[in-house]
């Protein structure tokens, strides 16, 4: 091991972890080093440092972490707690121009997320700015709302030895993880684009571990090599990490914490991992699995394949051989037979139930299913989750309001799930005829909504995050007599001949190559629904909206009650309507034909194929087609929108808006906004729909 700062004569041969410069600072305010060795002594209780982001004031010194101290204290515009890494430069072992050069890259790199915008967390500490004094020896890292501090080292100090069952979920969680930070497209704070990063510095020290009240705990990684190597004497050669050491490092990690620690406490000796007599035996699968993370023997490719191998692994104990045991020759035959009959009976279930078991499997890795899969799974999951009551809004009448009164699971409303989506946070829906207003005028909490749920993407002081697909449907009546419209315009109708439908520029069936019957254009009660349609249809064109508002008759009852009169209209002979509605409360019935627009149908009968006029939508067993509505997809589904979660830029206020969307965007969320009607913003594989994977958690 590389001893640090051996230019500081400390008695104790480790300035870093050495409590003198602790001392030093309590006993002489103001003093900046050690009074033993002149190595530069902690930050004093109310020392602020300034950032781009506002003012951090120390509160307590908390100890060492990796190549760094640690410190409580706040943000001194709002008061929210923050963590504080001091990271150090010291003059007698960084000359001026490594100090700068070091500085430099520190504020480049220290820090990573997505770089697609989205934010996902995939339990890795994500630091809230880098800092890099311009006068002292100093650098810092601020971390918000970080619930995990303990280490897994101090954990085993604590505890000792994990058992196989938590070791096998330390590893899961952690190779989750690395598999996001290997192969993801990433972003540095220099804006910086990478396809992928090694961590390149796992150990006990850089896994953080999260214990719940009911003992289920969550690992988080920190302190990446990209920044924390910056800190290293200049004497160790740099190296450029690579994945496969950090499996090779988590294999030593999962050895310590079945052995309980790194060091022989008989011998004081470090422990050495080929000595495989050392780790337990009760779980002979998980040693041969950690082995291989090792390397003792064939390594695994990547983090993907050595997780699935990893949830696949036999229960200790449970032999991993699938063959029967062979009768023993002595038996009589007169037994042997029936016994022959049952085992070929037992042969022929389980190789159904294999079959089956197989073919389900098969579904959730199909490569449409491969963005579900990387999901987190349920609300739980997601990690610094503010604590307390929170207000959100919406629009009266929107999609959201119509889909939180629906029932993914039967006991409870959408609304009842999501207003207690973790046991600490409680969030109150209050509609509002300017919900984004409501929004922007959040300055400080309390506010009367910390989010809106809209339809409406805005830029500038608001934030937007995407959590599902909706769209409008455009329907006439889907009659069986000989004048069905549907068929007459072959299922379909163009934007264009929407847009003079509702200017009254083609005002008969009949110019579109249906019946002679008048068109009665319709629209729907809910403000959503007209703006999309304007917006889209009539391309916000002042002079096309008030012929729209001349030539269309709004209808009094809203979407649902609309499809009941269009049909009764059609069917007594009159005027032939034409109407369109929300996707999510049109699209599951079977009265009002929903027309493609050009060639892009967005429904799928049950043989996946797009519907077409000749189908019996009562037959029901259709869907929504999820690649459709994607708006980067070719044959897109022009009249689609994204709902978003937007929320205030404003950093000082609690991220509730963007935790919210990340817990809408689980594997749990996803799945109850697709039973709630809407289109989820992945396909998601119907034994998932069907099965527990998407009930949530009590």
């Amino acid at each position: 091991m590389t001893i640090l700062y051996k230019e500081y004569k400390c008695s104790r041969n480790a300035p870093l972890s050495c409590d003198r410069p602790l001392q030093t600072s309590q006993e002489v305010p103001g003093a900046k080093f050690c009074l033993e060795c002149g190595f530069p002594a902690t930050l004093a209780r109310n020392a602020e440092i300034k950032g781009s982001r506002g003012t951090y004031q120390v509160i307590d010194f908390l100890g060492m972490r990796g190549l760094g101290r640690l410190y409580s204290g706040i943000h001194m515009t709002d008061g929210q707690p923050v963590v504080i890494k001091e990271y150090l430069l010291p003059s007698r072992c960084f000359n001026d121009e490594e100090t700068r050069q070091r500085k430099e890259t520190f504020k480049r790199v220290a820090g990573v997320s997505l770089a697609d915008g989205r934010n996902q967390n995939f339990r890795l500490i994500h630091p809230s700015e880098a800092i890099a004094s311009s006068l002292g020896e100093g650098c810092y890292l601020i971390m918000k709302g970080v619930e995990a501090s303990q280490t897994l080292s101090e954990y085993l100090m604590s505890n000792g030895a994990m058992d196989a069952t938590q070791g096998r979920e330390v590893l899961n969680q952690a190779l989750q993880t690395l598999q996001f930070l290997h192969t993801q497209k990433l972003r540095l704070p220099s804006n910086q684009v990478q396809q992928g990063m090694a961590h390149g510095n796992l150990s006990l020290d850089s896994i953080l571990i999260q214990v719940e009240k009911n003992q289920q705990f969550y690992i988080y990684l920190c302190d990446l090599a990209v920044w924390e190597s910056l800190f290293e004497p200049p004497t160790v050669q740099p190296s450029k990490p690579q994945p496969q050491q950090d499996l090779a490092a988590l294999g030593l990690v999962a050895f310590y914490l079945g052995v309980g620690g790194t060091v022989d406490r008989t011998s004081g000796k470090p422990l050495n991992p080929k000595d495989i007599e050392q780790f337990p035996n009760s779980d002979t699968h998980l040693k041969q699995f950690v082995n291989r993370l090792i390397g003792l023997n064939a390594p695994f490719e990547n983090a993907l394949s050595a997780r699935k191998e990893l949830l696949q692994l036999p229960k200790a104990g449970q032999s991993s051989s699938l063959a029967a045991s062979k009768e023993p020759e002595e038996k009589e035959k007169g037994w042997r037979k029936p016994w022959i009959f049952l085992g070929i009976l037992a042969l022929l279930l389980l190789g159904g139930g294999i079959w089956y078991f197989l073919k389900r499997a098969s579904i959730s890795q199909k490569p449409e299913y491969g963005q579900w899969s990387s999901l987190l799974p349920h609300f739980f999951d997601v990690a610094d989750v503010p604590i307390g009551e929170f207000p959100y809004t919406g629009e009266k009448d929107s999609t959201w309001s119509f889909i939180l009164g629906s029932r993914p699971e039967s006991d409870r409303t959408l609304e009842e799930i999501f207003s207690k989506p973790k046991p600490d946070i409680t969030l109150s829906y209050q509609p509002s005829s300017e919900p984004i207003e409501t929004v922007r005028n959040c300055k400080t909490q309390p506010c009367k909504a910390n989010f809106a749920m809209t339809s409406f993407k805005l830029d500038g002081e608001l934030e937007s995050k995407p959590i599902a697909y909706d769209g409008l449907l455009v329907f006439v009546a889907h009659s069986q007599k000989n004048s069905n419209l549907p068929s007459s315009l072959q299922g379909k109708i163009t934007l264009e001949q929407l847009r003079k439908i509702y200017t009254g520029e083609i005002k008969n069936w009949q110019e579109l190559g249906g019946p002679n019957l008048l068109i009665k254009p319709y629209a729907p009660t809910e403000p959503e629904a007209v703006r999309q349609f304007q917006q889209k249809i009539l391309q916000d064109d002042p002079q096309l909206i008030a012929s729209y508002k001349v030539v269309t008759q709004p209808y009094t009852e809203k979407t649902e009650k609309t499809i009941q009169g269009i049909v009764s209209e059609f069917d007594e002979g009159r005027s032939g309507i034409i109407s369109f509605g929300i996707l999510s409360k049109t699209w599951n019935q079977c009265n009002a034909y929903p027309l493609a627009i050009g060639e892009i149908q967005p429904l799928l009968g049950s043989n996946g194929q797009k519907i077409n006029p000749g189908v019996n939508l009562c037959n029901k067993g259709y869907s929504l087609d999820v690649e459709a509505f994607k708006p980067d997809k070719t044959g897109h589904y022009p009249l689609s929108y994204s709902l978003f979660v937007v929320y205030p830029k404003n950093n000082s206020l609690p991220a509730v808006g963007s935790k919210f969307a990340e817990m809408l965007t689980t594997r749990q969320g996803q799945c109850l906004i697709k039973k709630a009607g809407l289109v989820p913003l992945q396909a998601i594989p119907e034994n998932d729909i069907t099965t527990n994977a998407c009930k949530s958690l009590p």
